[in-house]
């Protein structure tokens, strides 16, 4: 086997040592799997080498050849030799990046290369391998933390659902039951109605009744007297004919003796949509949790917000503040006029107004551009501070007259205006240390 060079064990279509070789009836061998290929493309069964046309289909395995092959690679392997040399691979070249040996060094390939011992580089190459490894396991590490994060956003996904459920069944509950009581009321009217017409019908059927009564015993009588004898019917006569003579008014159906099916069935819907407007809440804006600053609980219905000093286990998802105890309002402007109140009087600290859509809610960097605000008790280092202690402030914005105002709205009284030219979205931000609370509209 030593006689045999790497040419004589290579196969000459893939020029590689052979992988399963065949024998073919022109004894030239082949690797099986370069053999199929080159059928399948010459569609016909000849040798690549010679071109003899071949007998058989299945070529018999060339298992001598294969054996050699095993053991040149197995020697090759164990002790470190050139596959084109079988000389021991020492030198390493620096531009190709190759282990060679002796006689690699002087083929035309590497000329003018630079050459170093395998056992010189060899340190410096897994130094520099191993840096790159520890890059790669600290990937690893981030990777697995963002897997850990998401697979917490799925569960809190998860979470606000099954809340956000419970909440639409618990609301559309007041909502069925608001109908139900208003169904019963309106069908407990009807029957007292029909209670009522029904007993005023019997009265006057009581009435004609008596009437029927008086006139049957009347006709009975004067039937009767007809039947006696002449001088009797004479004598009769003249009270007779005053009975049948006497006449009374019959009785009338009363006015209204009917349902008043109007009453109960004229716009229907709408006058008990009226009534639901009693029992609705309708808050001109609507706080966005996930923009919540995790120290701040949101109401169920999302008009007030308070400070925690416990950390809520919500993701840090990009919409969210981590730095400021903020959260935006759920909608924006970009045109018209808003307005909404605040009740601040819960709170010793607070900052409210608008903002861009846009703006950096993460780090320190919140306040520095795009915020018009109010503040109390605490500086953001931007917007308008008032000193006296407020209950309510009333938020005026003109979208396209590009002003924001201030007001206390218990009192009327202006606070401030900024004035300016927008050109983004704007969203209502609430700054809370406390307590806040965005009022209904029927109780501003």
């Amino acid at each position: 086997m030593d006689s045999l060079s790497v040419e004589e064990l290579s196969c000459p279509v893939c020029c590689e040592i052979f992988k399963n070789p065949v024998f073919l009836s022109c004894s030239h061998s082949i690797c099986k799997e370069c053999l199929q290929q080159f059928w399948r493309t010459k569609k016909t069964q000849e040798c690549p080498v010679c071109r003899r046309r071949s007998s058989k289909t299945e070529p018999p395995s060339n298992l001598v050849l294969k054996n050699l092959c095993e053991s040149f690679l197995a020697r090759s392997g164990s002790e470190e030799i050139c596959s084109l040399h079988s000389e021991k691979l020492k030198l390493f070249c620096l531009e190709d990046k190759q282990p060679l040996c002796v006689v690699c060094i002087n083929s035309q390939k590497h000329d003018n290369h630079k050459f170093r011992l395998i056992s010189e580089v060899v340190s410096s190459y897994k130094e520099e391998l191993n840096t790159a490894l520890k890059s790669l396991q600290e990937k690893l590490k981030h990777k697995e933390k963002m897997k850990g994060k998401f697979e917490k956003t799925v569960q809190h996904i998860k979470s606000q659902a099954e809340h956000t459920e419970r909440q639409i069944k618990q609301q559309f509950e007041k909502l069925h039951q608001f109908l139900r009581d208003e169904e019963e009321a309106t069908i407990t009217a009807l029957r007292e109605e029909e209670e009522q017409k029904k007993q005023m019908m019997k009265e006057k059927l009581e009435e004609i009744n008596r009437h029927i009564s008086a006139l049957s015993h009347t006709i009975k009588d004067t039937e009767e007297m007809m039947k006696t004898s002449d001088v009797c019917f004479l004598k009769e006569f003249p009270v007779s004919m005053e009975r049948v003579q006497i006449s009374q008014p019959d009785p009338q159906t009363p006015s209204g003796a009917l349902i008043h099916v109007p009453r109960y069935l004229g716009n229907l819907p709408f006058r008990v949509w009226k009534k639901m407007q009693d029992i609705v809440q309708n808050t001109p804006v609507i706080l966005d949790p996930n923009s919540a600053n995790p120290h701040l609980i949101l109401s169920d219905d999302l008009t007030s917000v308070r400070f925690s000093e416990i950390n809520q286990p919500v993701p840090d998802n990009p919409e969210r503040f981590d730095h400021y105890f903020c959260v935006l309002g759920s909608e924006g402007f970009n045109s018209g006029t808003h307005c909404w109140d605040v009740e601040v009087k819960q709170s010793k600290y607070w900052s409210l107004g608008v903002t861009t859509a846009s703006n950096q809610r993460k780090g320190r960097d919140f306040f520095k551009t795009d915020v018009w605000c109010l503040w109390y008790g605490w500086s953001p280092g931007s917007g308008f501070r008032v000193k006296q202690h407020l209950d309510r402030v009333r938020v005026n914005l003109d979208y396209d007259r590009g002003t924001v105002s201030f007001s206390d709205a218990v009192t009327n009284t202006h606070l401030h205006t900024f004035t300016t030219t927008f050109t983004h979205t704007l969203t209502p931000f609430f700054c809370c240390f406390d307590s806040l609370r965005i009022l209904e509209i029927n109780s501003q």
